[in-house]
């Protein structure tokens, strides 16, 4: 949050009591509500320890321009996301940090279709903050509140309505579930079990100070998922960020998958099924996503970084499928949002229906290796650095969506962007070995460095 921003890549997010006050939160809900225009809208969040403080911030402010709040307590936000189109909300708000750790907070708006808004509608709401141009209602005109408590019942429900329940539930598939003490509880364990799934769960009660792990799944957080797997003979794992709308997967020998390795066998399926539709990605995702849409008559749509992006640009090219290395999968035919534990059920769906292991499914793919770096660099000098790392990668085969990606004839390729959250450039390579993945970072780091030095 800086001058006039509010809204990062997902969201508004910061440190609790210091970045972000319940102060804030009532001055932002305000600025909301009087977006929305006296509507309905829906509340929830995830299971930080500031959750509840903040629903009550919001929700009071809410009411007070006069919008009536349905309050559904703790859930996913795609349980949430689901509940707005589901009830024909007007759209909703969502108190949580996502993957952070647990100091954070933050704020989601979504909009009615149960999307999260544009950036467009975003700067709206910045506008109405920043220049204090709340409107409140009379005071016989305020909001009413409601309780909404059934959202994530209705939720698991609807996973169920899109997968071959009765193929799943054939295979008894043993899955181990690490929700990170967070709301992947409240859903996923018991979709498993209506899935006929043998269910083991750790990091599953529900605690704010995330005892287990720290919230985002990132292979370095999973060591002890992968331990279990292997230790209960588990079929996979699964292991979800602290809002359950991303889902990392570990195969049966304890191995850890990056997202876009998981998304490329829904991918497949999805166009064995839908051939010539298009599959709307970041540019931060493998080739791996474009062989598969090579191979299986599909359309790569190429966008920058960030889930909002991806989820706008599904619903104005009407695209049915997206997803992202981090583990997030829009599943569109249910909704073109992230969603955990709607990922989760397809990738037991093909696991059921090929007979295979997650292992053998994923040896299939042609195999890529990726690495990823980081160099620090000052807010202010971020696009100078791109203007002139620009200047000095001409004539190779480059897409400047977001930063600049280069691919190279030998079908490696590295990303070089400007972090929209943290004053550092990240570098994601990849290439069909180690070696030469961690040779572009190394390379590409340096150029950096020598970029930042004449500035």
């Amino acid at each position: 949050m800086g001058a006039n921003k509010l809204f990062g890549t997902n969201g508004i997010r910061g440190l609790t009591n210091k970045e972000l006050t319940p102060e804030m939160a009532v001055k932002i809900g305000s600025a909301i509500g009087t977006f929305f225009k006296k509507k309905n809208l829906l509340l929830g969040h995830d299971a930080r320890t500031s959750g509840p403080m903040f629903a009550k911030a919001v929700t009071a402010s809410l009411v007070a321009t006069g919008c009536n709040v349905y309050f559904a307590g703790m859930a996913p936000t795609p349980a949430l996301q689901y509940a707005i189109k589901n009830h024909c909300i007007d759209g909703g708000v969502i108190i949580t940090a996502s993957h952070n750790p647990p100091e954070y907070n933050g704020i989601k708006v979504i909009w009615k279709d149960g999307i999260e808004i544009s950036h467009e509608q975003e700067i709206e709401i910045e506008k109405i903050y920043f220049e204090g141009k709340q409107v409140f209602a009379e005071w016989n005109k305020l909001g009413a509140t409601h309780e909404l408590p059934t959202v994530n019942d209705e939720y698991v429900e609807a996973i169920k309505k899109h997968v071959d329940v009765s193929e799943i539930a054939r295979k008894k598939i043993h899955v181990v579930v690490d929700t990170a003490n967070s709301v992947g509880s409240l859903a996923a364990p018991r979709l498993l079990r209506e899935l006929n799934c043998k269910v083991t769960t750790i990091n599953a009660n529900i605690d704010g100070t995330f005892p287990g792990r720290m919230p985002e799944p990132r292979p370095e957080n999973l060591t002890e998922l992968a331990r279990i797997v292997r230790a209960v003979d588990a079929d996979l794992g699964v292991a979800f960020d602290g809002d359950a709308d991303r889902a990392i997967f570990v195969d049966e020998k304890g191995e850890i998958h990056w997202g876009d390795k998981t998304f490329a066998l829904i991918e497949k399926e999805f166009l064995i099924r839908n051939p010539n539709e298009k599959i709307v990605t970041p540019v931060s995702s493998s080739t791996l996503v474009k062989d598969v849409a090579d191979a299986y008559s599909g359309e790569i749509v190429w966008t920058k970084v960030g889930s909002v992006t991806v989820s706008q640009t599904m619903k104005a090219i009407k695209a049915k499928l997206g997803g992202e290395e981090n583990g997030g999968v829009f599943y569109g035919p249910h909704q073109a949002v992230r969603d955990g534990s709607m990922t989760t059920a397809l990738i037991l769906e093909i696991m059921a229906k090929a007979g295979k292991t997650l292992s053998q499914l994923i040896a299939e793919q042609p195999q890529y290796f990726i690495e990823k770096g980081k160099i620090e660099c000052p807010e202010d000098k971020k696009d100078k650095v791109l203007q002139k790392l620009l200047g000095q990668v001409q004539g190779l085969n480059i897409s400047t969506i977001d930063g600049v990606k280069i691919w190279f004839e030998d079908k490696s390729s590295i990303l070089i962007r400007p972090s929209g959250t943290e004053p550092i450039y990240r570098l994601y390579a990849e290439a069909k070995s180690p070696e030469k993945a961690r040779k572009l970072v190394e390379e590409y780091s340096l150029k950096l460095e020598k970029i930042l030095k004449t500035l």
